[in-house]
């Protein structure tokens, strides 16, 4: 009975529910970035590399079998013989670099606020010795 009691108190504190939350979001937003990879940034990046026909990445592979151009697809050379598939790899890494970039932006916004509410001064001693005053005034005429 203590290990559940224990595993209770483990999953109910705020740091385990904030890392479950974060993972939920993390996860979300990476089918994101896969989707502007794959739907948005590969297709204008193989346009603009491969001119009117396109560059399809996702289509770039190198047969090890050295049968080059023998295959339709990256499908079925993979039936055929080993591949090593560098065109995932490229979107792979530009995968990355976008999240990368995201989570830069976000770390420089969250240290900006920080610097922000470190930056504001307290108030003088004397401001919080009058202010006190002025409270307990206000207390003995409400009495």
């Amino acid at each position: 009975m203590t290990i559940i009691k224990e595993f209770r108190e483990f999953i109910s504190r705020g740091n385990v529910i904030d890392l479950a939350v974060g993972v939920i979001i993390g996860a979300a937003f990476g089918n994101i970035v896969k989707s502007l990879t794959d739907d948005i940034l590969m297709p204008l990046i193989g346009k603009i590399s491969g001119g009117i026909g396109g560059l399809n990445f996702s289509q770039h592979y190198l047969p090890l079998d050295g049968k080059f151009g023998v295959y339709e697809s990256l499908d079925i050379a993979k039936k055929s013989t080993a591949v090593i598939a560098y065109g995932s790899f490229i979107t792979i890494i530009i995968q990355f670099m976008i999240v990368a970039a995201c989570v830069f932006a976000l770390v420089k916004v969250i240290n900006r606020l920080k610097r922000e509410e470190a930056a504001k001064p307290a108030p003088p001693r004397s401001e919080l010795l009058l202010a006190e005053i002025r409270d307990l005034l206000k207390k003995d005429r409400a009495a």
